[in-house]
């Protein structure tokens, strides 16, 4: 599910970034910007996902996602708890617009 860098940053040309020549600091860029399209994914088609799911896209610990309570915000999204199923709760990620919380 990499996407290639011209497809991140399309003002910067191939030649800029050939093919596994990405330092470790621009690859951890394009490894959150992969996170950052995921969330936006799940968030767009109204996934629910797991408290291990979340923690994993966070890259947290799970107890640091089920700790922070019903509603909150991480980066550009509002999380919040649905239901339980089984032993499994079930979280939705809604984007939030920054400039209406100026």
């Amino acid at each position: 599910m990499m996407a290639n860098l011209s497809e991140l940053l399309p003002h910067y040309s191939e030649a800029n970034f050939p093919s596994g020549a990405t330092t470790p600091r621009m690859q951890n860029l394009v490894d959150l910007i992969t996170t950052l399209h995921v969330a936006d994914a799940i968030a767009n088609a109204g996934y629910l996902i797991s408290s291990s799911e979340l923690a994993d896209l966070m890259d947290v610990n799970a107890s640091a996602v089920t700790s922070r309570g019903d509603e909150w915000t991480w980066r550009n999204w509002a999380i919040s708890r649905v239901r339980r199923e089984g032993n499994q709760i079930l979280w939705q990620l809604q984007r939030v617009n920054p400039q209406s919380e100026a």
